[in-house]
């Protein structure tokens, strides 16, 4: 593991420190991007404002200002809607439109982040009380909303747990079909089951590993990417604010990059984040790095996390303090932009 920066690591943050401000070209094909938390918070339906919300227009102009070109937008199925099976809640409708709409306004993809978990209301999904049915109606009509905007990608679901993978790939099918009935193309992010966790991808457990259960994804319009995430602390959960496995987290990601190549595959990094140590910053410049340097199968990576409520003592957190950027920022810059062009990146519509 890498305790500290060398000289050449702290000439490149430097110099790093100075690009992140430059914008990423708009429309391009790679993302570089950042999830917005809000609108997950809290419990139950709850009270906009009150319990959660949704990114303001001055958080989005800060990360859209400072060369992110993508937000990943979690938010709760529950609140969305409230009865399985019918329409949605049309206030909060609104606000993800809303929110949706000055995003894409500001020149970022949005992938749509249903924050549950599989599950609803705290059953998993495939369960008798949230049959695969219900999931793939949920998709349907979120699908319906967002079919004609080839800038909004579909992220199925974050990090099911708990559930095995074979009953985890028949959900995530049964949604996917769902989907591509209604007539959109947009790009759908696959996450695998046990958090889709990049260090756990092709490890046999009950259900079967991800890396094999998966590749039994069924699309028909062949328009999708496997979600992963990896964190650098010691049981790789993020929750800590020490990194002392970075060097383990940068070799998940490079096996996961060549289970990607084995397969012809693509794949997304949904998740990763660290604190401020300056072991934290050099794990996030070179996964960035990593990432960046393999466009071929990489569609590009979100960092976790900001938002206006994010708890400003929060580690990972990088929502700007008191009108200072966070020193993350410069990290991920270090990483360098991802390649544009048809040639450097994944196809994408």
């Amino acid at each position: 593991m890498r305790s500290s920066f060398g000289a050449a690591a702290l000439f490149r943050l430097a110099a790093a420190a100075a690009a992140c401000a430059m914008p990423v070209q708009a429309g391009a094909a790679c993302l570089r991007g950042i999830n917005l938390a809000g609108a997950e918070f809290g419990e139950g339906r709850g009270t906009y404002g009150k319990d959660y919300i949704y990114p303001s227009a001055g958080t989005i102009a800060y990360f859209a200002g400072k060369g992110f070109n993508a937000v990943r937008l979690p938010f709760k199925w529950e609140r969305l809607q409230p009865r399985l099976g019918r329409g949605f809640d049309k206030a909060e409708r609104a606000r993800l439109a809303e929110t949706v709409r000055a995003l894409r306004d500001a020149g970022m993809t949005v992938i749509l982040d249903p924050h549950d978990y599989a599950r609803y209301g705290g059953q998993p999904i495939g369960s008798a009380a949230v049959p695969d049915s219900a999931f793939a109606d949920f998709w349907r009509r979120l699908a319906g909303d967002y079919r004609d905007d080839g800038g909004v990608q579909f992220g199925l679901m974050n990090e099911p747990h708990d559930v095995p993978a074979t009953q985890w790939l028949a959900s995530a099918n049964a949604a996917i079909a769902a989907i591509r009935e209604t007539g959109a193309k947009n790009l759908v992010l696959v996450p695998g089951t046990a958090w889709t966790g990049a260090h756990s991808w092709e490890e046999e457990r009950d259900g079967g590993a991800n890396g094999t259960v998966m590749l039994g994804i069924r699309d028909p319009a062949d328009n999708h990417a496997y979600e992963v995430h990896q964190y650098l602390d010691t049981d790789f959960s993020g929750k800590a604010g020490a990194c002392e496995r970075v060097d383990d987290a940068v070799k998940a990601l490079e096996r996961f990059t060549d289970w990607l190549k084995r397969n012809g595959k693509r794949g997304f990094l949904g998740e990763f984040g660290g604190s401020a140590e300056p072991a934290c910053l050099d794990g996030l410049a070179r996964m960035t790095a990593l990432v960046g340097s393999q466009g071929a199968v990489w569609t590009g990576w979100t960092y976790w996390a900001a938002g206006d409520w994010w708890p400003a003592d929060e580690p990972l957190n990088i929502q700007p303090a008191e009108g200072r950027d966070r020193p993350q920022l410069a990290a991920l810059a270090a990483g360098g932009p991802l390649p544009t062009g048809a040639a450097a990146c994944p196809s994408l519509p």
